[in-house]
C-alpha cells in the first residue's frame, strides 16, 4: 500500500488558493539562504505548491525547477510566473525525473514527511542523487515533539514506525512521518548537517525540524 497520498488533498486546496493564501508568502529562512547561493544556481523546489518559493527564486535570477505531484499547483505557478522562466515538472518525490547532480540546491519545505519511513527514505535518497557534491539542501521534517499535540486534537493510529494518520479535516488523514533527531540524522546519511533546530511554526505545538545540509561527495 502506498502512503504518499497527501498530494490528493493538496491538489484540491491548490485549486482554491490565490495570492492571498498563507501558502503564497515565502519563508524568511528560505529567502535568507537563497541570498547565499551563487548567481545562476540550479535550484529544485521539491513540492513547490503554488510557487511561493519558486517564484521568489526565479525573480532572484536562479535557474528554477518547480516540482509537485499536484497538477493544480503547477497550474497556479504557470499562471503567476508571467515572463519568468520556471521549469514545471509533475512527479512524485520518490522518483525524480532528473539526471544525477542536476542541481546546486534543493528546497523542500513541509513536503517530504508526507508518507511512511520508506517513502521518506526514498525521497531523501533521490534528493541526494540529484544534488551535486557540495550542493545544499534546505527543508523541514515533522518533529516527534508534535505528535502528542496531534494526538490531543484528534483520534489517530500509528500505521507503521513513526507514521501516523488522524481522523478529521485536513491532510493528516493521509500518512505523516514524525521523527526525533536521531532518526532524522540516520535518514540524512550522505549529508553534512550545517544547521538543525526544532521549532514551532505558525500555531502552538506545530513543531518542525529545520535542516540545512550539504551533500557530501
Amino acid at each position: 500500500m502506498t502512503t504518499d497520498t497527501a498530494h490528493h488533498y493538496w491538489n484540491d486546496l491548490w485549486a482554491k488558493s490565490d495570492a492571498t493564501s498563507k501558502w503564497a508568502k515565502a519563508e524568511p529562512e528560505v529567502v535568507a539562504h537563497a541570498q547565499s547561493l551563487p548567481p545562476g544556481a540550479r535550484v529544485l523546489d521539491l513540492g513547490a505548491g503554488i510557487g511561493r518559493h519558486a517564484l521568489m527564486l526565479a525573480d532572484m535570477g536562479f535557474a528554477v525547477t518547480a516540482l509537485d505531484a499536484a497538477p493544480e499547483a503547477l497550474a497556479a505557478i504557470k499562471s503567476a510566473a508571467g515572463p519568468m522562466q520556471i521549469d514545471l515538472v509533475q512527479s512524485m518525490m520518490t522518483d525524480l525525473p532528473f539526471a544525477d547532480a542536476s542541481f546546486d540546491h534543493v528546497l523542500s519545505w513541509n513536503v517530504i514527511y508526507h508518507g511512511d519511513e520508506d517513502i521518506v527514505a526514498r525521497s531523501i535518497a533521490e534528493i541526494a542523487r540529484v544534488l551535486r557534491p557540495g550542493g545544499t539542501f534546505l527543508g523541514t521534517m515533522l518533529s516527534a515533539r508534535r505528535l502528542p499535540v496531534e494526538q490531543a486534537k484528534a483520534p489517530g493510529r500509528e500505521i507503521s514506525r513513526n507514521t501516523w494518520v488522524f481522523e478529521g479535516p485536513g491532510d493528516k488523514v493521509h500518512p505523516h512521518y514524525f521523527c526525533n533527531a536521531r532518526d532524522l540524522l540516520a535518514l540524512f546519511q550522505g549529508f553534512e548537517v550545517l544547521a538543525l533546530r526544532d521549532q514551532i511554526h505558525d500555531t502552538p505545538g506545530s513543531w518542525h525540524w529545520h535542516l540545512l545540509a550539504e551533500r557530501t561527495a
